[in-house]
């Protein structure tokens, strides 16, 4: 059986790359994590932030329930807090929800 590579898997992503990734300006980033308190990146010691894949999670959640399904900023913190379940398992949710969804659309272009 050949060897097969592992993907890489980034451990910190800059704020940036997560700006990037989302689709939005890095001052947003900046404005969530002022808002979300489970938003912490870790920092250098140039007080530049790193995100981890845990990070990213947390604000694809925020990035979900704001800009794509119209919560408020007050919404959305009292949406999480109330919330039975973790904000990791309802940002692995959606991701997996995204990621179907990828796969159909992909799918059905292929067609004849």
């Amino acid at each position: 059986m050949p060897y097969k590579e592992k993907p890489i898997v980034k451990k910190y992503f800059t704020i940036g790359e997560v700006a990037k990734l989302l689709g939005v300006a890095t001052s947003l980033i900046r404005f969530w994590e002022t808002q979300f308190d489970f938003i912490r990146p870790k920092k250098n010691a140039k007080g530049n932030r790193k995100f981890t894949q845990d990070d990213l999670k947390k604000l694809k959640l925020v990035y979900h329930l704001v800009k794509e399904k119209g919560y408020t900023l007050q919404g959305a913190q009292e949406h999480i807090k109330n919330s039975k379940d973790s904000v990791d398992d309802k940002a692995e949710i959606i991701e997996s929800l995204r990621n179907v969804r990828s796969f159909l659309e992909e799918m059905k272009k292929n067609l004849p």
